[in-house]
């Protein structure tokens, strides 16, 4: 498990219709750790490898705790071992399934209902591995853009390394990257569509999934840990 740049805490979908979906849209199998070809959709306004040019290297994933570079005297054996400890003080949530919607410019899939107990359930994840996140350097910051944060967003960022968890944290699938508005309904129409048979379906959140980028810029499954407290 070495030879990685980043570590991420995801929840990703076990073998299923979601995943298989997902692999097939973003182009991208995180778990096999290998492309995936497109299948061939029609009504899109482009190639449906520019329209995921972006998520496609994360794979279909739900972030709990996001991308981060391990912190000094600490390595994935060490980080792999304190998400084995915490799993057993984890319960899982079970979503009555998901909802297609727009965030800013891009297409996510988002919780249908309540997502108070999920919303906790990452909380925890952040605050119980933060210990292994190196600290932001100056341009991963800036990236970060905080003059367009809030105040409590902006103090997310410097404490957390991250400005959209606790209260901030809203659980999402990304399907696309960032889409002009007249491209954008296009999308949703199909994704609509294609999605149906498969959002009103419950979803369970009992695993983190831990992640890591590898030289090619793109996110492999290291493992799936069950969630195990009743």
């Amino acid at each position: 498990m070495e030879g990685f740049s980043r570590y991420a805490i995801y929840w990703t979908p076990g073998e299923g219709p979601l995943a298989q979906f997902g692999r097939g849209w973003l182009g991208w199998d995180a778990e096999a750790a290998e492309p995936v070809p497109h299948p061939a959709v029609a009504g899109l306004p482009r190639d449906l490898a520019l329209i995921t040019q972006a998520p496609r290297k994360y794979g279909l994933h739900g972030t709990l705790k996001p991308p981060f570079r391990l912190a000094e005297g600490t390595d994935v054996t060490d980080l792999h071992a304190a998400v084995l400890a915490l799993c057993p003080y984890l319960a899982p949530v079970t979503l009555p399934g998901l909802r297609l919607t727009r965030i800013g410019g891009f297409l996510a899939l988002v919780p249908a209902g309540e997502e108070e107990a999920l919303q906790a359930l990452a909380g925890e994840v952040v605050r119980a591995l933060d210990g292994f996140r190196a600290p932001l350097s100056e341009a991963e910051l800036a990236r970060r853009r905080p003059d367009r944060l809030t105040p409590r967003q902006r103090g997310h960022l410097a404490d957390w390394g991250y400005p959209y968890v606790f209260e901030d944290f809203r659980f999402h699938l990304t399907l696309t990257g960032e889409l002009p508005e007249a491209e954008l309904a296009e999308v949703e129409a199909v994704l609509g569509h294609l999605l149906s048979p498969i959002l009103s379906e419950p979803l369970r959140v009992d695993s983190l999934s831990l992640c890591a980028e590898a030289a090619d810029g793109r996110f492999r499954l290291l493992e799936r840990l069950p969630l195990a407290r009743s």
